[in-house]
């Protein structure tokens, strides 16, 4: 079985809900998710979440991940309920995903993580939220640590890189180095969600974040309804 590794990085904007959803989306749809945490993506977890990650000590558990990866009856249970898989009427999924996936941590200032190293395949990379200063030196190519060189790697292989900043107002260095990370190859999508797909619940706003950044990784889901369905 082809394995599906998806490099997903939390850094310090505000935003950390669409992360720990997509985590949850990726690993029920059968995807090795290898996850890295900056400092500031840990303290926004905390502030915004109530859990704290210990970054020298990873456990799934710091994000309520724990049963998910080890594939508990009542955890599992409890996402295919919340993110509607395999249930008659709502599905994530296009199609059955078998298994469910890994979740895999390095630290974000370990160079010798394999996702360093572009001779370590992947089906793209996700900087959820991603803030300024790694919009930053990504665009201008000065990665100080893990996520930076991770993302480097997948813009010189050629690899999808998505960042997702969610900052306002934009100053123009911003949208210079969106500017430039475009350019470079990478999608910038924005954390700005829409409201034409029947919005009655935050999950509905977080969910059509992750469904668009599922669009891009091209992994099929049903997490939106989408323009145009149902009429």
């Amino acid at each position: 079985m082809t394995l599906k590794n998806v490099c997903v990085a939390v850094t310090g904007a505000s935003g950390a809900v669409y992360t720990l959803r997509l985590l949850e989306v990726l690993l029920a749809t059968g995807h090795d998710v290898h996850l890295s945490i900056s400092p500031s993506g840990a303290q926004v977890i905390a502030e915004e979440m109530d859990l704290h990650v210990d970054l020298n000590d990873f456990s799934p558990a710091d994000l309520m991940l724990h049963d998910v990866t080890n594939a508990s009856d009542s955890k599992i249970k409890l996402l295919q309920a919340s993110a509607g898989i395999g249930t008659a009427d709502s599905n994530v999924l296009s199609v059955d995903a078998g298994r469910v996936g890994d979740l895999h941590y390095h630290r974000y200032d370990d160079f010798s993580s394999p996702i360093a190293s572009g001779s370590f395949l992947t089906e793209g990379m996700v900087i959820a939220p991603c803030s300024g200063t790694t919009l930053s030196n990504i665009a201008r190519g000065g990665a100080s640590n893990l996520i930076q060189r991770a993302a480097e790697v997948h813009l010189k292989e050629r690899r999808k890189l998505i960042l997702v900043p969610r900052e306002t107002p934009l100053s123009l260095p911003h949208i210079d180095n969106m500017r430039l990370a475009t350019q470079a190859g990478a999608v910038v999508l924005p954390a700005a969600p829409g409201w034409y797909h029947g919005v009655t619940t935050l999950r509905d706003l977080v969910d059509f974040m992750v469904g668009r950044i599922c669009d891009q990784l091209g992994i099929d889901n049903c997490l939106i309804k989408r323009w145009g369905e149902g009429e």
